[in-house]
């Protein structure tokens, strides 16, 4: 676990995917590492994560693209973690290129290489169903219609954004 990617306040999930921690982790001096009750490898990652997705899911890709591309410069290149974040990065702007340029050449250019980074990330990664993921970008690189009304899962559901959404994506608008 990253210190600069900790964040106590980031909620538990709905089930047990990958990058959660069910319960406390015993290290080799038989010691408890993490909270008792669960913890986040990268809470920033989670963060990050639910509000990339409920803003994609509200059509807003920009937003979206922005809360996945922040987030990555945490991870060095090559780790499971920058692969995933920056597929999510190419997903949010090849749907953006698709939905509001018309540009589906733009599209799948960005969908190949979201597949490239995505390939061996867990099929649950921090909640989402790359899995899922996957097979509609595979599917918008034959029919771009595919990702039309597209919704991202997120812990088994297709949530949408809120203000609290909007405001996270302000405050990466405003910078340090």
């Amino acid at each position: 676990m990253d210190e600069h990617t900790r964040d106590p306040s980031v909620p538990a999930p709905d089930g047990d995917p990958t990058g959660w921690h069910q319960g406390g982790v015993i290290d080799g001096d038989d010691r408890i590492k993490g909270p008792a009750n669960g913890y986040w490898e990268h809470a920033t990652l989670r963060r990050a994560t639910v509000h990339g997705v409920r803003l994609f899911n509200s059509e807003e890709y920009h937003e979206s693209h922005d809360c996945f591309e922040h987030e990555w410069y945490n991870y060095a290149s090559g780790s499971v973690e920058s692969k995933f974040l920056h597929g999510m990065v190419q997903v949010a702007a090849g749907t953006y290129k698709h939905a509001d340029f018309e540009d589906d050449d733009g599209m799948r250019s960005l969908f190949e290489t979201a597949l490239q980074y995505l390939h061996g990330v867990p099929h649950d990664f921090y909640g989402v169903d790359v899995i899922d993921v996957r097979t509609r970008l595979g599917d918008a690189l034959d029919d771009p219609t595919a990702i039309e009304g597209w919704r991202i899962r997120l812990d088994g559901r297709h949530p949408e954004a809120d203000e609290e959404d909007y405001a996270f994506a302000e405050t990466l608008e405003e910078g340090p």
